[in-house]
């Protein structure tokens, strides 16, 4: 894994406080006794480096020319993982709760490009990003997550390599364990 073991990942969530413990309500409005606050884990740029790397190794054999992310989950790690490869790197961004893309960044018909997000657990964020890229005639070849909440049964329709692959259970809101109803929801942000 580029020098980074799974245990030394979840060591650095841990340490950096990303790894939140409780009551959350995910983007998905699914609920959850975990949460992984990425920003925290990646406000270091020796750790960015580090996980890019690791990243950047598994996307590597994919041949992209660019790296496209989601903002603003992917902006940090995904342009690590465009530095570590030396290609180009844009992102999408939110417009009237919608994923587009802007500032004058485009898409070549059959540019190879691999989307880089920090944690997917439904992957509904990737999702929009691929169809972005699709609309454009962009060769999607994989993506790259740092967690994958899913434990890969995410299917995207194109491979996905990850640094962390958890099992994380997710609740719907009127069918919380006894546990989960005695604290109170937390919508943390992503």
């Amino acid at each position: 894994m580029g020098g980074v073991t799974r245990d030394e990942i979840l060591q650095h969530f841990k340490d950096s406080g990303a790894l939140l413990e409780g009551h959350f309500i995910l983007r998905s409005g699914l609920r959850s006794r975990q949460f992984f606050q990425c920003a925290l884990a990646l406000q270091h740029m020796p750790s960015v480096e580090r996980l890019g790397a690791a990243l950047a190794e598994k996307l590597r054999g994919y041949g992209p020319v660019t790296v496209l992310a989601p903002a603003m989950g992917g902006l940090v790690i995904g342009q690590e993982v465009a530095r570590q490869l030396s290609v180009r790197f844009i992102f999408v961004e939110k417009e009237e709760d919608n994923l587009v893309l802007r500032r004058g960044f485009k898409i070549a018909p059959g540019e190879k490009l691999v989307i880089v997000e920090d944690v997917v657990t439904q992957g509904g964020r990737v999702a929009e990003t691929i169809a972005i890229a699709r609309e454009h005639q962009a060769e999607v070849c994989a993506v790259g997550v740092v967690v994958d909440r899913s434990n890969g049964t995410v299917d995207l329709g194109v491979p996905m390599e990850s640094l962390l692959s958890m099992d994380v259970e997710t609740f719907d809101s009127g069918n919380l364990p006894d546990d989960l109803q005695a604290i109170p929801a937390i919508k943390p942000g992503s």
